[in-house]
């Protein structure tokens, strides 16, 4: 997906790892299994596995998130006007922080320089390193992270839901389509804003479509592919929604490809610690708290 340095290329270079088909859905049932018992209100520890007792690790299903719940809250009432709704999920990307949009609403989108004194009372973006956000060529005109979210999307909602639109459903399209305009090298945050139309318009993006790599995904799917003996990491993704059936299908809901790709980068953190690639410190860290069943 990106044109950027993978720093995260050769993180299971050295692992022995039989079978990465089965080691991918252990690492599914076993996180989920922690969700539901968390979410049910047990006490910790949720797992006897020591790598999910001390990493900090995503839920199975995207929705399960916090930032995705924060994102799926603010954005709902805009899904019928699809400008909108891109305008919003395009900011909410840009921030990609739940605690800037649980003290947001849509409305303060709606003037830039009030939406800005707003922002300047907390920090607004989520962690740089790990998820960067480069400037925007628009037309000649660069735009930081600050204007593109402020401004820039406000403005031209109506241009990028025709390129949307004009990707008929699929995803690589239409954030090929977007990044193109915006010359941006690193065009995940695209990606991020783009895929998460389906949450809400599935008739303007599908969440069937086939969906690009991002970096932190390249070394498992690797692996998926050269042990299923596939040509790409998207006809990857689509056999390994087929293996779902078999081998965990009591799971709550099928798989999509945007789920393989993501867990694949779950799943190269997860067997990056048993590699000794990456190490529990800083924000690496779990710090276990109850949540209570909602």
């Amino acid at each position: 997906m990106s044109t950027l340095h993978n720093p995260y290329e050769k993180a299971l270079d050295g692992l022995s790892l039989e079978d990465p088909v089965s080691a991918f859905f252990k690492f599914c049932i076993e996180r989920e299994n922690i969700r539901v018992k968390r979410e049910s209100g047990l006490s910790p520890p949720w797992t006897k596995d020591p790598i999910f007792n001390k990493g900090r690790f995503l839920n199975v299903f995207r929705e399960d998130d916090r930032g995705s719940k924060a994102i799926i809250n603010f954005v709902n009432e805009q899904k019928d006007d699809l400008p909108s709704l891109v305008h919003t999920l395009f900011f909410s990307r840009w921030c990609n922080r739940q605690e800037t949009l649980d003290q947001l609403t849509l409305s303060d989108l709606d003037d830039h320089i009030e939406l800005r004194k707003k922002l300047n009372l907390f920090k607004p973006w989520c962690n740089l390193t790990a998820y960067p956000v480069e400037s925007i060529i628009w037309r000649d005109s660069e735009y930081s992270r600050l204007d593109a979210a402020t401004i820039l999307f406000g403005e031209i909602k109506n241009t990028l839901a025709e390129l949307i639109e004009k990707a008929e459903g699929n995803v690589i399209k239409a954030t090929k389509n977007i990044s193109n305009q915006f010359n941006m090298r690193n065009d995940f945050p695209v990606f991020m804003a783009v895929i998460d139309i389906a949450w809400f318009r599935p008739d303007i993006i599908s969440p069937e479509s086939d969906v690009p790599t991002g970096i932190g995904a390249v070394a498992y799917l690797d692996r998926l592919q050269n042990y299923l003996g596939l040509k790409d990491h998207q006809k990857t993704c689509k056999k390994m929604i087929e293996i779902q059936k078999d081998i965990w299908p009591d799971a709550k809901r099928k798989f999509y490809p945007i789920d393989i790709e993501y867990l694949s980068c779950e799943c190269r953190k997860y067997y990056s610690y048993v590699n000794g690639t990456k190490k529990f410190e800083g924000k690496n860290i779990f710090q276990p708290t109850n949540i209570s069943k909602k």
